[in-house]
């Protein structure tokens, strides 16, 4: 999976919008103007999303983060 699929998925859902707040290469989601995913588009494209404070010591577990292929 590549960022724009990423992106795809994203907007696919019902009220998000992207904008590009920050700078040129980080493309930030929002649903009712709460940011959820921050895309980075540069050389080394990369995905953060917001995560249940519970997920986050599973997700932290894994040695190399979470890796979508």
């Amino acid at each position: 999976m590549n960022v724009e699929q990423v992106r795809q998925i994203c907007i696919a859902m019902k009220g998000v919008t992207e904008g590009f707040p920050f700078d040129e290469v980080t493309l930030v989601l929002k649903v009712g103007g709460k940011m959820f995913a921050l895309l980075n588009l540069d050389k080394d494209p990369s995905v953060n999303l917001k995560c249940d404070p519970e997920r986050l010591t599973l997700l932290r577990s894994y040695p190399e983060g979470v890796k979508c292929d």
